[in-house]
């Protein structure tokens, strides 16, 4: 039973701080913010099912579209390390302004794609699959896509209770753990070569 937990564990740590539930709260607000509640929660939810199918299919095709290409898991950890990177980068330092979804149709683009299923949760996939197997990965995946369901459809509540101070904080440190993760994607894939 511990050894089960373990794998779940090691499935789900990376995949939140690749998905950041309390991250894309704050930026949830910021998306579509003229829209009423039910017309968010509906963005929300097809986000999520976006996400999820992106994610879904990345996991059983995503190796046979990398050999079609002639790229290897060590090209794409090297790749999506860099842009993960770029992206922790940007969040962390602020050089440029942040992209905000103007319209009120936001759910697939940018909130599914590539928000909920970005680079970092791409890679994250590839590398937990081998790691501790399909199984363990789409297990871990549903229960932080359930977490980001709980955390969107609560968004206001969140915003009132941290205030956007503290949803600003935890996303920083949600940042910093995402260029570690970024270092350390691109040192593996840099070992492999």
């Amino acid at each position: 039973m511990r050894g089960v937990a373990e794998k779940f564990m090691l499935a789900f740590i990376p995949l939140f701080v690749a998905i950041d539930p309390i991250g894309l709260v704050a930026l949830f607000i910021g998306l579509g913010p003229g829209g009423s509640p039910q017309a968010r929660k509906h963005q929300a939810f097809l986000g999520i099912f976006t996400g999820l199918f992106v994610a879904i299919g990345f996991i059983f095709l995503g190796k046979v579209i990398f050999n079609a290409l002639g790229i290897t898991v060590a090209d794409f950890q090297v790749a999506g390390g860099l842009i993960l990177l770029c992206l922790a980068v940007r969040e962390l330092v602020g050089f440029f302004p942040q992209e905000r979804g103007g319209g009120e149709d936001f759910g697939v683009v940018p909130l599914g794609m590539p928000l909920i299923a970005g680079p970092a949760l791409l890679t994250a996939l590839l590398i937990l699959i081998d790691a501790v197997g399909v199984v363990f990965t789409i297990a871990s995946l549903l229960v932080n896509l359930a977490l980001v369901a709980v955390s969107l459809c609560n968004a206001d509540r969140f915003a009132r209770l941290m205030g956007r101070q503290g949803l600003r904080g935890v996303s920083k440190l949600i940042a910093l753990l995402l260029a570690a993760i970024a270092i350390s994607l691109i040192r593996r894939g840099w070992q492999v070569r």
